[in-house]
Parts: structure tokens; sequence; C-alpha cells
């Protein structure tokens, strides 16, 4: 028993808590399991939570802290009800108030977890309205300076279902350094107005699962970056937002390898990108390999498949030369629907290090726009084709196609 309690205690490194928003920021109930069997509850009304205007941060982190030093396996319990954390009266403070503070929530360190909302609940709202307003990464290229809704590190065996991330003031949920980990019924809900709130970013994690999300945002459902290995997204619905994204890649030096990133059975509407590849213009070497897109449903998409090694938003690139990430063994199969602009297929790749082994099948993508029929734009890159292709791969060139590229 005391080697158990020692392993709980070590697995439980870090909930922390810095929520500075007003009521009903959490609407439960919700539990977060600790250990893979059934162990005592620890309920935080019983360490002084009440819904309402009530600060619950000690109660919920002293809850914790009791559970990872359990003997034995436990859940965290908040009943039903709207609480808020580090209360404020009045309107929501100034977002240069949050600067510094990395998320609201952050579980770090842990193995066999399970943190879940049940009968309707586990609704964060990060209300973020007035952070947007101020946002401007746009101007300056940095864009990580507000908190996070969540963040999950390093955590092992683990499940996270049933959560809804709502109005975050930058990225939703991030998962970092974890292993073994399925994301299950995630809901995400924020307007497209609402600048860099990624939905779930995945980096330097193996073995993650997304299963079953509703995505909403104002930039992608889902971004992958880098030190990504064998990542499953299925069963995903994106819209609005800017689709599923690989990347972007090459900002930074020394990024790890992404092997193995497979999207499946996902649709997206009324997004600005369905399937996307992104690496920067002026990169730092790196690399992916064995990126799988099929079976993919996109309802006026303006770039409905999109590989871009000449990314730039914003104008922020450091230079113009070609972009040094090396990109292989690539599919695009079954992908079906509507395009929102004629460019429905672009495969741009870097003059200096063009793709290897891309392959497109069974692609039937219409568009009926003033920009003229349907095409495909490709660059320094010789894709195989199979089935039934509409547009037809690389019918223009960059030179010469019209539409227009990916800028965020």
């Amino acid at each position: 028993m005391q080697d158990t309690a020692r392993k709980m205690t070590t697995q439980c490194n870090i909930f922390s808590l810095l929520f500075l928003v007003a009521l009903d920021l959490i609407a439960f109930p919700v539990a977060a399991r600790l250990g893979n069997t059934a162990g005592g509850n620890f309920d935080i009304t019983t360490y002084g939570a009440k819904p309402g205007a009530q600060d619950i941060s000690q109660a919920l982190l002293s809850a914790w802290k009791d559970a990872c030093a359990s003997a034995t396996p436990s859940k965290v319990v908040i009943p039903k009800g709207s609480y808020a954390m580090l209360n404020h009266a009045g309107p929501p403070p100034d977002p240069a108030k949050y600067k510094g503070i990395d998320a609201f929530v952050t579980v770090e360190g842990v193995t066999d977890l399970t943190f879940t909302g049940v009968d309707g609940g586990g609704v964060f709202d990060g209300q973020g309205a007035m952070a947007w307003k101020k946002n401007d990464c746009a101007k300056t290229g940095k864009c990580d300076s507000l908190p996070y809704n969540f963040r999950f590190n390093n955590l092992k065996n683990s499940r996270i279902s049933h959560i809804t991330s709502k109005d975050s003031k930058l990225f939703n949920m991030n998962v970092l350094g974890c292993t073994n980990v399925t994301l299950e019924d995630i809901t995400i809900s924020a307007p497209l107005e609402s600048l860099n709130t990624d939905g779930i970013h995945i980096g330097r994690s193996e073995g993650i699962t997304i299963n079953g999300a509703k995505i909403g945002t104002g930039d992608d459902c889902v971004s992958i970056g880098d030190g990504t290995k064998n990542l499953h997204v299925q069963n995903v619905e994106c819209g609005p937002g800017h689709g599923i994204s690989v990347g972007s890649l090459g900002r930074y030096q020394n990024e790890a390898p992404v092997v193995g990133v497979y999207v499946k059975n996902c649709t997206f509407t009324n997004t600005q990108n369905g399937v996307r590849i992104k690496s920067w213009l002026g990169s730092y070497a790196a690399s992916a390999s064995e990126l799988h897109f099929e079976d993919i449903t996109v309802n006026n998409v303006m770039n409905p498949v999109v590989l871009d090694q000449a990314y730039c938003p914003y104008n922020h690139c450091t230079t113009k030369e070609a972009s040094k990430v090396k990109l292989s063994n690539i599919s695009f199969k079954r992908i079906k629907g509507t395009s929102g602009s004629a460019n429905a297929l672009k495969l741009v790749c870097s003059n200096g290090f063009p793709c290897q082994n891309v392959q497109v099948e069974d692609i039937d993508l219409k568009y009926s726009g003033k920009e003229g029929p349907v095409f495909s734009e490709c660059a320094n890159v010789k894709p195989t084709t199979t089935g039934k292709l509409n547009p037809a791969p690389c019918s223009k060139t960059p030179s010469t196609a019209s539409g227009a590229a990916t800028a965020e």
C-alpha cells in the first residue's frame, strides 16, 4: 500500500487552477478519476466549495491533493452546478492582466487519469471576447501571451471525454508530451473572429486519439505540432475554423519529426481549409512523414485540400528562401464535397526539398462560383493518382493558377 501511495503522489504532480474570470466559468458535474479502477470519492463540496460566486479553487486543489495522496485509485468530483474560480466582481479584468498566465487549467504528470463531464456538464467558459479584441499577434507575430483553457502535459494511459471548452482566450486544449491519451466526445465553441483559438493542439506526443469531436473556432480545429507520432483523428465535425492542419512546421530550430498522422471520417463545413499541411518559407530543417487523410467530406470549404510549403501568415517570414521541411509518404483519399474556391486541390511543395511519394485517390470536389472551373495547383511534386479525380491533380501551376493561397 505504501508503494502504491507513493506512486499515486508522483503521478499527480500538478493540477493548477488559474481561472481569473467571472461566474459561470464552469458548469458541471465533472469527475477526474486517478487510477484504473474504482476507488474513493473526493467531492469538492466537502472541502467547502459551493455553486455561485464563491471561489472554489482552494477546495478543488485540496480535493486533488488528497486524491493524489490516496493509497487507492480515487475520483475528484465537482457536482452539478455553476462554479467560479478567483471570481472578480463586475466585468472581467483587462486581458493584459492575464499575460504570464500559461493556462487556466493544467493537469500534468498523471497516469491512468479519466477526466470527464457527466450528465451534460463539464462546460469551461474562458470568457474570451474582451481578450480577442486586444489580441495583437497578427501584427506582432507573438501569439502566446494569453492563457489557454486547458493544458494536458505528460499524461499517460488517460482519457478525456464529454468536456466543452467555450470561448477560450487563446488555444482551447493543448496536449503536450503525452502518451496513449484519448480525447472523446469533446465540444469546442468559439466564434470565427476569435483569433488563435485552436481547438485541440497536439505536440511531442505519441499514441493520441481524437474521436467524436465537434469543433467550431477561429483557428485550426485540430493543429498538429512537431514531435507528434501515431495520431488518429476521426469522426470530427469542424466548422467554423481553419480546418485540420499538420503544422505549421519549421518555424523553430530542432523541431522533432512528425511521423504517422491519420485523419479519417471528418466533415468540414464553412471552413477556410479542409485538410492541410503547412511549413514556413525560410524554415529551419524539419520533417514529416506518413500523413494520411481519408474519407473526408467538405461543405463550402474555401480550400478543401492544401499542401502549402510557402506558408507565411501576415508576412511574418524571416526570409523568402525555400522551406527546408522534408515531406514524404502522404495520401489524400476519398475526399468529396463542395469547394468555396476554384483552386480546390493545392499541392505546393518546396523547390529545395520536393515532396516525395504523394498519393491522390478518388477526389470529387465541385465548385460553382465565378472563378471558373475547378482546378488543382501543383509545384515541386509528382503525385501518383488513382480513381475518379475532379479536379485532375496539377491542372495548373502556381504561375498560372488564380486560386488564393492560405494566409493564416
